[in-house]
Formats: structure tokens, C-alpha cells, sequence
């Protein structure tokens, strides 16, 4: 708040030519920057900045009015569309929605500014912009009753009732008074209705005062400058390299001269590289290359489905085959289960020997039932497949028809919007010529509404002088109520210390061989009661101790028994596992054959399938011959521009090397004797 003071109180203490000028500027900056803010790319900070460098603004003063003016109708943008919406809602037929920030800084101004600016500045910063405007908005939002009801509740939304109070409502009623008297001006104004100013009077000058000049001052005698202490000389090792650094050198220099080395042995095997076959990476390249080409083309490739993640896990599992330690409900499960086992088979033996029938025969023929029923849904499931084939492929054709038949729709769809807009035109004109006549039959109907909001504030005074003096009555009688409670407490209070005054007896004898006395049939005294406690709690230790036998009796013929089912299911297991491997080597002889579907109407289909498909593929390569040639073209320029970046590489990188060499047996490295040594395995080759 202090800043903008400061920045109102520079920019408006010049002349008054210019400061009409600085009025009307800064508010059209105010509005600028408002119509140019983004609230979802842009922050207040970065936009503000950008904007005052784009247009030259570099006083201090009116960069901080502006800021201030920006962020705060920003911050506060809440209460302001409340106001602005309402008006709009109301005169949103005769102002342009393009308008709105230059209601919101007004909106603002008013509410926020106006104890800092001043009527004065204010009036000015209303003069600057259109009067009829102004005066529209302004009338409407410093319009008491609005400001009381509607925009009060709005703003209550947002902020609580105290701030809306105290500081947005409380001083635009301060200044109502002020703020009529230039509604009403500005109405004179709108209406021609204007008193000629009166000319001001000779103002009068100012002369200064004759007074004696002080003496001057006597200049003062410098005080004397402290002499510093003279400080130690920095130690003579801070200037000394550490030898951590020597050593990380000489590290550097030995890595230096290997790769050196190592690099004429590289270069000495240089030509062996000049092969005029293609390399296995660039054969792998160009085939990858025409891989991706050709994947590109084919557009009806099946791909497999994935294996499921169960079926994977089960392998995983099958392979680590880790030994599972079993529960004693497992046990005892698996011990039942092969117990039942053998009960039926013990069973059938007795059916037999009984001269009961063996079930081989019916175990054949249904096998063989399964084995019909199994081709019949394999030929259904063929069907099926080949049906769902012919009818992917009528599809495609139906779908080539349906896109002739949209064609020659849109074309009709376009020629209708085109009358249609017409009509349209019409329509809107004739609404704009109605919507006129409704305007100027309203504003004839505002003419009457002042007479009638006096009388409504005249009726709301009347109704407050009688709520405040019903008010003060309900006061005096919640005072004298309060009053008589306050007195009655007292007295409480009073009687409750009295009798805590009075001593109370606190010592009790008490006698462990008696009874209490309260006549009950079961009455004991405290020591007969401790000598049964005694007793029972011998009783219990007994109980406890035969329990404790039980248990340990009832825990080893529990372990028998899981032995002796350990032991009859490893003997399961074991013949289990022999049955298993037999039954796998009469699999692997037996081989089972291949099933031959055999059905007239899945050969039709096949046959019909095959000329769908024969006449879609020739349709499809009559239209890809264009652009399977050119595909090809650029494959082909693609690949020799590749071999010629390789070899321009590669001669640059032969070129280099050999630089590298004459330098090395130029340098130092040609007095050691590998250097010299290289130097000669290069000149060999």
C-alpha cells in the first residue's frame, strides 16, 4: 500500500496539463495489460516485465502503479466478475464484452483505491475515458441498493463478512456523498444540463520573510587515522604445488604415451581394412533396412499371441523342481486321499472276484463317441473361421462403397448449410432490428427509478430506528436476568465452603478374623477367605498336571501317525512316478494322427474365400504398382549415399592417422626405441 502512495503522490505532483495526460496513459496501460494476460501460460511477474520493456516504461513510479493496478485486479478477480457479470446481465445489450477490463480497473479503483487516491484523482481517472460509460457502469455498481443486497451476498462467497464490512463496503459509503454529487455532475453533463464555470479570482502571491541569515558553521578538526597492525605473512608452503598433483601428471603422461603407442600399432594394420567386399555390419544394416521396407507393406500380417504368464510360471516351476516341506494338514490330506484310494480298489477286486463286469468295452466305445464328437466341433469351428473370413472380406467392399455413397452425401450436406446460412443472415438481421426498438423503449423506463429509491431509503431508516430501540429494551432485561443468576450463585457458593468447614472422621480399625455384618447366608471374614484361596489354588497346580500328561500322551501317537502316513505316501509317490514314465513310452510310440476334416460346404467356402481374396489382391497391386517403384527408387539412392558417407569416413580417418604418425616421429616419442620401432612398421607398410 506504502508504494502506491508513494508512486500516486510523484506522478500526480506535476502541472495540470500533464497530469490530465498521466491519467488517461496510465489507465490505458492498466487496461492493455489486462486484455494481453493469459491466466494459463503466463505468470503476473514474467507479463508485467515483459510488458513495461515492450512499451518504454522506465519511471520507477509508474512502474509501480501499474504493478500495483495488475496484480492486485488479478488477485482480487473474484469480486470484480461478480459486479461485472451483473451489469452485464443488465446493460449487456449496449456495452461490448471487449470493454470488460476497463470496467475491471474502474471496479477496482473504487473499491480498493479510492481513501489513496482521493475524489480528486479519482474524478480525473473517470473524466479520461468515454462519460457515457462511466456513467453507465459507475451508477450501477455505487448504487447503494445493489451494493447492500446482491453484491454483498457475491462477495461473501469468496471473503467473510468482516473484510466485506470493514474494508469494501464501509469506505464506499464514506464517500456516497462525493460520489452522488459526480453521478450527478456527469449527468448534467449527459444531458447538456451544465452551469458555466465561474472564474476563479487573482491568487495571491507569497513573499518570503526577511530574516537574518545564520552564521556559518566552523568546520571541525579531523580526527587522527588509526594505524593498522601489521599482519603475518602467509607461510612459504601455500605458494608450493602439492605433490598429490606431480603424481596425477606423471599418471597422465605414461596413459598418454600407451595410447600413443598403441595407436601406431593400430595405425600399422591400417590397409588391412581397404576390403572391397561389403562388411558383415553393413550387410547386416542393409538387410534391416529392407526388413523394415518390406514390413511396412505387408499390412494383413498375423501376429502371434503371446504365451500366458501361468504357462510360463508352471515351466519355470517344473525346471527348478525345489522339494516342498509338507505341513501336518498336508500330510495327514494326502495320507486320507491314498487311504480312499486304496478303498476302492479294494472294493472293485471284491466286485470282481463277486463276478462283476469289466468296463473295458464301454471305455472303448465311448472313446470313440468322444473321438466323432471332437472332428464334429473342429468341422463347426472351421466353418466358423472361414464364414468370419468372407465376411471380413464383403466388408472391405461394402466399406468402399459406403465411402462413394458419404462422398456424394457431404456434397448435399454442403450445398444445404450454404441455404441454411442464408436464412440464418436473414433471421439475425431482423432480430438486430428488434433488439434496437427493445433498447430504446428501455431506456425511456430508467428515467423513473430515482424517485422511487428515496422512498425506499427513507422506509429503511424508519425500520432501523425501530429495530435499535427494541434492541436496547432486550438488553436491559438480559442484564437485570443476569444479575439475579449471579446472586443465587453466590449464595451456592457460600453454603458449599460452610460445609467443607465442618471435620470429618478418616480413621477406620478393621479386624481380619470378623465378618462385615451385611447378614448374607455366604458371609465369610478375610482370613477364612485367604485359607480357600489357598485350597483352590492347589487344585488348580493338580489339574494342571494331569492336563500336561494328556498332551504330552496325545503329541507322540500324533507323531506315529504322521510316520506311518509319511511312509504310504512316498510308497504312492513311487508308483505314481513308475505308472507316469510307462504311460509316456506307449504315448511315444503311439503317435496320434492328424485329424482330416472331410465336408463338402467347408470346400465351397474355401473356394469362395480364395476369389474374394484373388480379386482384392489384384484391385490392391493395381494401386501400389505407383508406389512400390518409387519405395524402391528411394531405397536404392538411400544405399549409395550410405556407402559414400562410409568410404569419405574412412579415407578421412586413414588421412588422420598418418597425421598422427609423422608428428610422433617428429616429437619426443621418436627418440624411445618403440617409437622407433613403429615408425619403421609404418614406413614398411
Amino acid at each position: 500500500m506504502s508504494l502506491f502512495v508513494c508512486a500516486c503522490n510523484i506522478i500526480f505532483s506535476s502541472t495540470p496539463g500533464d497530469m490530465t495526460q498521466n491519467h488517461k496513459q496510465l489507465f490505458v496501460h492498466c487496461v492493455q495489460v489486462l486484455n494481453t494476460y493469459n491466466v494459463d501460460t503466463q505468470s503476473v511477474e514474467e507479463h508485467v516485465n515483459r510488458y513495461l520493456k515492450e512499451n518504454g516504461i522506465f519511471d520507477e513510479s509508474d512502474q509501480t502503479f501499474i504493478v500495483e493496478v495488475f496484480s492486485e485486479c488479478v488477485r482480487y478477480s473474484n469480486l470484480m466478475e461478480v459486479v461485472l457479470n451483473g451489469f452485464y446481465n443488465k446493460d449487456g445489450k449496449t456495452t461490448l464484452r471487449s470493454e470488460q477490463n476497463l470496467y475491471h480497473v474502474i471496479c477496482y479503483l473504487a473499491t480498493f483505491r479510492l481513501d489513496e487516491l482521493g475524489m480528486a484523482h479519482f474524478r480525473k481517472f473517470v473524466s479520461s475515458q468515454d462519460i457515457n460509460k462511466m456513467y453507465r457502469f459507475l451508477s450501477f455498481f455505487l448504487n447503494e441498493r445493489n451494493l447492500l443486497t446482491w453484491i454483498k451476498d457475491g462477495w461473501e462467497k469468496y471473503y467473510e463478512h468482516v473484510f466485506v464490512q470493514t474494508s469494501l463496503l464501509s469506505p464506499l459509503q464514506r464517500w456516497m456523498p462525493e460520489i452522488d454529487d459526480m453521478l450527478s455532475m456527469m449527468k448534467s453533463t449527459i444531458d447538456n444540463r451544465l452551469k458555466p464555470k465561474s472564474r476563479a479570482g487573482s491568487v495571491t502571491e507569497t513573499r518570503p520573510f526577511n530574516i537574518t541569515q545564520p552564521r556559518p558553521r566552523s568546520i571541525p578538526v579531523p580526527e587522527p587515522i588509526p594505524k593498522l597492525k601489521k599482519h603475518k605473512p602467509a607461510p612459504v608452503t601455500l605458494y608450493d604445488k602439492p605433490v598429490e598433483l606431480e603424481m596425477i601428471q606423471r599418471t597422465k603422461e605414461a596413459n598418454r604415451r600407451r595410447a600413443e603407442e598403441r595407436l601406431m600399432e593400430a595405425s600399422r594394420l591400417q590397409y588391412a581394412c581397404a576390403n572391397p567386399n561389403k562388411s558383415q555390419k553393413t550387410k547386416e544394416i542393409i538387410s534391416n533396412i529392407i526388413y523394415e521396407e518390406e514390413s511396412k507393406i505387408d499390412f494383413e500380417k498375423h501376429k502371434a499371441n503371446p504365451t500366458p504368464a501361468f504357462l510360463r510360471l508352471m515351466k519355470f516351476r517344473q525346471s527348478r523342481e525345489v522339494p516342498v516341506k509338507m505341513n501336518t494338514a498336508q500330510i495327514l490330506r494326502e495320507g486320507k486321499l491314498y487311504q480312499q484310494r486304496e478303498e476302492e480298489i479294494i472294493k472293485k477286486l471284491e466286485n470282481l472276484e463277486a463276478g462283476a463286469k469289466d468296463a473295458s468295452d464301454f471305455l472303448k466305445w465311448q472313446s470313440e463317441m468322444r473321438q466323432k464328437d471332437l472332428e464334429g466341433k473342429l468341422a463347426d469351428i472351421e466353418r466358423r473361421r472361414l464364414e468370419g473370413k468372407l465376411s471380413h472380406e464383403e466388408a472391405i467392399f461394402a466399406r468402399q462403397n459406403l465411402i462413394k455413397d458419404n462422398k456424394q452425401k457431404v456434397q448435399e450436406m454442403k450445398e444445404e448449410t450454404q441455404q441454411m446460412m442464408q436464412e440464418f443472415l436473414e433471421k439475425k438481421f431482423k432480430e438486430e432490428k428488434e433488439m434496437r426498438n427493445l433498447v430504446e423503449e428501455t431506456m425511456q423506463g430508467h428515467k423513473n427509478t430515482k424517485e422511487a429509491t428515496k422512498k425506499l431509503k427513507d422506509y429503511k431508516r424508519k425500520i432501523v430506528q425501530e429495530v435499535n430501540e427494541e434492541s436496547k429494551e432486550l438488553m436491559k432485561q438480559a442484564l437485570e436476568e443476569a444479575e439475579l443468576e449471579m446472586r443465587r450463585k453466590m449464595e451456592l457458593i457460600h453454603q458449599i465452603k460452610a460445609m467443607e468447614a465442618v471435620p470429618i472422621i478418616r480413621q477406620k480399625l478393621v479386624d481380619l478374623s470378623e465378618s462385615a455384618g451385611h447378614g448374607l447366608l455366604s458371609e465369610m471374614s478375610i482370613a477364612e477367605l485367604r485359607e480357600r484361596v489357598s485350597l483352590c489354588k492347589a487344585a488348580e497346580k493338580e489339574s494342571e498336571e494331569t492336563r500336561r500328561d494328556d498332551i504330552l500322551q496325545n503329541k507322540e501317537a500324533k507323531d506315529q501317525l504322521l510316520l506311518n502316513t509319511l511312509e504310504t505316501i512316498s510308497k504312492h509317490r513311487l508308483e505314481q512316478t513308475r505308472a507316469a514314465a510307462t504311460r509316456l513310452e506307449t504315448k511315444k510310440k503311439s503317435e496320434p494322427k492328424k485329424i482330416e476334416l472331410k465336408d463338402e460346404k467347408l470346400t465351397e467356402l474355401q473356394k469362395r474365400l480364395e476369389e474374394r481374396k484373388a480379386q482384392r489382391m489384384k484391385e490392391r497391386q493395381s494401386a501400389k504398382l505407383g508406389t512400390k517403384r518409387s519405395s524402391a527408387d528411394n531405397r536404392t539412392r538411400s544405399l549409395i549415399n550410405q556407402k559414400k558417407a562410409l568410404e569419405e569416413n574412412r579415407w578421412r580417418e586413414l588421412e588422420l592417422t598418418q597425421e598422427r604418425a609423422a608428428k610422433l616421429m617428429d616429437g619426443s616419442l621418436g627418440k624411445s626405441k618403440s617409437a622407433s620401432r613403429l615408425a619403421s612398421n609404418l614406413v614398411m607398410t
